[in-house]
């Protein structure tokens, strides 16, 4: 097998994690296609013992860790809105506490894994989660729709994101009913399953909310494969069914993190 092959699997997760650190579909995209032509240029110098999936991602550091740095130091003049709110946030937020978190709690790595790949020892890797979490959740509060049509995930939904402080506007089962209870009550962020309970989509339920306001949308399914295809538009933020709550958590802080318009709780 190439390895083309072995990496192929592993894009789709590769563009969920670099747009979930960048807060960009554009430029989260921009850092995946530099690492891989990265490893077209110099084949020889991909990790070979090793997983697949972790020289990928190996590779991904590493361009983040250079180009990012070159591209803060350079200023933020030509950053989009989004991103250069972010960026004021992330003063207050270590990178390497942020990387930490979503390499664990999102893309499923271990401990030592995210040593290696953030090169730095396994003791200092759980207090960077700790500290990611701690200080994402004190910059954001903000009011959450959730549109799931099963009531377990639907009530596990609803515990996460009270017990991060957030509120929860209303469950909706139904396109019709999301977009009414957006309507009814701006939320501040939205949960949003694909397949709900009458055959609509969760997708068109989130295009019509769109359609009327700005609001940071996370969406959830058993299938993520059939939204990262590479072609556009792409969500953002996608959890994978089944989730952990930390999966959850860690998703909700990123989408807030980088929003620019949160609706604030009690606002």
């Amino acid at each position: 097998m190439s390895l083309g092959q072995q990496l192929a699997p592993h894009l789709p997760f590769l563009r969920r994690y670099a747009r979930a650190l960048t807060g960009s579909q554009a430029e989260g995209d921009r850092y995946v296609r530099a690492s891989l032509e990265a490893i077209v240029a110099a084949p020889e110098e991909f990790p070979r013992d090793i997983e697949p999936r972790l020289g990928l991602y190996r590779t991904f550091q590493a361009i983040w860790q250079t180009t990012h740095l070159e591209e803060s130091d350079a200023g933020t003049d030509n950053a989009s809105e989004p991103e250069a709110i972010a960026r004021r946030r992330l003063a207050k937020l270590a990178p390497l506490s942020r990387q930490a978190l979503l390499l664990t709690a999102m893309e499923g790595f271990s401990i030592e894994d995210v040593a290696f790949l953030i090169r730095k020892e396994q003791s200092e890797v759980s207090d960077l989660v700790d500290e990611a979490i701690a200080e994402i959740e004190s910059q954001t509060r903000t009011r959450v729709l959730v549109i799931e049509d099963e009531p377990l995930i639907a009530m596990d939904l609803e515990s996460i994101v009270r017990d991060m402080g957030h509120e929860v506007t209303g469950v909706a089962v139904t396109r019709d009913e999301a977009v009414a209870l957006a309507m009814e009550e701006r939320p501040g962020l939205v949960l949003a399953d694909i397949q709900l309970a009458d055959d609509s989509s969760g997708i068109d339920a989130v295009k019509d909310i769109l359609a009327e306001f700005s609001v940071p949308v996370i969406f959830i399914t058993a299938f993520p494969e059939r939204l990262l295809t590479g072609e556009r538009p792409e969500p953002t933020f996608l959890i994978t069914k089944p989730f952990q709550r930390e999966t959850v958590k860690t998703t909700i802080a990123q989408a807030l993190f980088f929003d620019q318009a949160t609706v604030p709780v009690g606002g």
